[in-house]
């Protein structure tokens, strides 16, 4: 089964939350976006979140035009 296709995102943390980051990752010998993933979908999995839930909530954001 081929995987899903993936999107290019950018994001700005504080140094804090990337040295975070980094020290979750090596623990766990996973790169930074494979830990960003993990916990993603944990904490999605702990309260029920789905895909088709977070389309239905999700509101968008007034961004730069």
């Amino acid at each position: 089964m081929p995987a899903d296709k993936t999107v290019p995102m950018s994001f700005r943390f504080p140094p804090k939350f990337k040295a975070l980051l980094e020290a979750a990752a090596d623990r766990e010998n996973r790169s930074l976006t494979n830990t960003l993933e993990t916990v993603l979908y944990a904490y999605c999995q702990q309260h029920g979140i789905d895909v088709e839930t977070a389309k239905t909530v999700a509101k968008p954001q007034g961004g730069k035009k």
